[in-house]
C-alpha cells in the first residue's frame, strides 16, 4: 500500500502525474509540548517571489508524501516533485549522487539516517526561524536537520491470528522468540528502512553491547518469515492475517488500524523500546537553495504538520501549535530506552552491513 519505490510524480521528465538531541526525556517533554490547540495553523512566512521547480526525497508514507508536495506547490508555486523512499534507500541515494545531488530536501525518515548523511557532508545547514519554536532534543544544533515528528517502536499483531497460535500479543522484547512463532513475525530491513535501523540499535543499547545486540538478532531471525524494504509493509502483513506480530513505528500499525485492518492490537515491550526523530533537511549542493529553505521553513510549521492526521499518518508533531490528535499515542505512557541517536547515526553503516552478512540480505524488492 505504501510502496517503497512508488514514485508519485515522474522526477526525470518533469512530468505531473497524480496531481490533485536527543534522549528519551526529551521525547517525552516533547509530548507534552505536541498537544497545541491546533488553532493557529497559519504557515511559515515565505517568500513571495519563490520560482522554478523543487525535488524532495520523502521517507513517510505515501499519502503524507504527496500530500505535502501539494500543499507547498499550491502555496508558493513552486513545482514540487518527490520520490517516496525509506530513510535507508534515501540515504544510499544521496550517497550515489554525491557532489551532483538529484534532491533539494530530505523530509522525513528516522534521524540516525539523517546524522549518517551529515556526517558523509550529503546536508547542508540551515537554521530556519521556525526552528525557535521546538524543542532542543528535536534539532540540530548546527542546523544540519530539524525534527518534524516523534515515534515509538511498537509490536502490531493481528489478534486472531494470535488467538489461532494460542498467544497473547507480545509484551516483551523476549515474547517475540517464542516457538510458536516461528514464520509468524515480520520486519523490514535494516539496510533499506529507518524503521528497522531503530530496532536494531534498541537492541545494541538495551542489551547493552552490539554482540549481546546481534545473538539477539538471530534468535529473533529464526521466527521472521520476510523482511521488507520498507518499514510499514510488514503492519500490512499482519493485518492480512499472513503473519502474528509486525515490529513497526506505532503509528503506522495506527494508520492501517484506521484504514480498516480492525484485528490490529498495539502494543510495546514493558522493558522499553526505541523511539525515533523524524527530521527534515536541506541537500548539500542543491541548486535550488531559496526553494529548499523555504519548503524546511514550511515543513516546521503547523500547517504544513497538521496535514498528517488529514492523511491519516499519527506521529506525534513536533510545533506546540500542530493538531493533537488523540489517534496519536502518548509517549508518556510508553517505557522508552535511552536512544542514542548520534551514536545510532555514527555506527548506522557498519551495523546494516554486519546484519547483511551474518542475519539476512538486504530484499530485492518488497511483495
Amino acid at each position: 500500500m505504501h510502496s517503497a519505490s512508488h514514485t508519485h510524480r515522474t522526477v526525470a521528465s518533469g512530468s505531473r502525474k497524480g496531481r490533485a538531541a536527543l534522549a528519551a526525556m526529551g521525547v517525552a517533554a516533547l509530548a507534552l509540548t505536541a498537544c497545541g490547540s491546533g488553532e493557529d495553523t497559519a504557515s511559515a512566512n515565505l517568500p513571495d517571489d519563490l520560482e522554478g521547480s523543487l525535488t524532495v526525497v520523502c521517507s513517510p508514507a505515501e499519502e503524507l508524501c504527496a500530500a505535502w508536495a501539494d500543499a507547498f506547490e499550491a502555496e508558493t508555486g513552486v513545482q514540487t516533485n518527490y520520490v517516496r523512499l525509506s530513510a535507508g534507500e534515501a540515504a544510499a541515494r544521496l550517497q550515489a549522487g554525491g557532489s551532483t545531488p538529484e534532491f533539494d530536501v530530505w523530509h522525513g525518515g528516522t534521524v540516525d539516517a539523517f546524522i549518517a548523511a551529515m556526517d558523509d557532508d550529503l546536508l547542508a545547514p540551515y537554521d530556519s526561524p521556525q526552528r525557535a519554536e521546538l524543542e532542543a532534543d528535536v534539532i540540530d544544533e548546527d542546523g544540519y536537520w530539524s525534527g518534524i515528528y516523534v515515534g515509538a517502536l511498537g509490536f502490531c499483531s493481528n489478534q486472531s491470528r494470535l488467538d489461532e497460535l494460542g498467544i497473547d500479543a507480545p509484551e516483551s522484547w523476549d515474547d517475540l522468540l517464542a516457538e510458536e512463532l516461528q514464520g509468524e513475525v515480520m520486519m523490514a530491513h535494516p539496510s533499506t528502512s529507518g524503521t528497522a535501523y531503530t530496532a536494531l540499535w534498541t537492541q545494541v543499547e538495551r542489551l547493552g553491547s552490539e554482540e549481546a545486540a546481534f545473538d539477539y538478532m538471530r534468535d529473533f531471525n529464526r521466527n521472521v518469515l520476510q523482511y521488507t524494504r520498507s518499514g510499514s509493509a510488514p503492519a500490512q502483513s499482519a493485518g492480512r492475517g499472513e503473519v502474528a506480530v509486525s515490529l513497526v513505528f506505532a503509528h503506522d500499525c495506527i494508520s492501517h488500524q484506521e484504514e480498516g485492518f480492525e484485528d490490529l492490537v498495539l502494543s510495546f515491550p514493558a522493558e522499553g523500546t526505541g523511539h525515533e526523530t523524524g527530521a527534515v533537511a536541506m541537500i548539500n549542493g542543491t541548486q535550488n537553495e531559496e526553494a529548499a529553505q523555504a519548503y524546511i521553513d514550511w515543513a516546521l510549521s503547523p500547517a504544513a504538520q497538521d496535514l498528517g492526521p488529514e492523511v491519516g499518518a499519527f506521529q506525534v508533531l513536533t510545533h506546540p501549535d500542530a493538531v493533537d490528535d488523540e489517534r496519536m499515542v502518548s509517549m508518556d505512557d510508553i517505557e522508552l530506552i535511552d536512544y542514542d541517536f548520534a551514536e545510532a547515526g555514527e555506527h548506522r553503516s557498519d551495523l546494516t552491513q554486519r546484519f547483511d552478512e551474518e542475519i539476512a540480505d538486504e530484499p530485492a524488492e518488497d511483495d
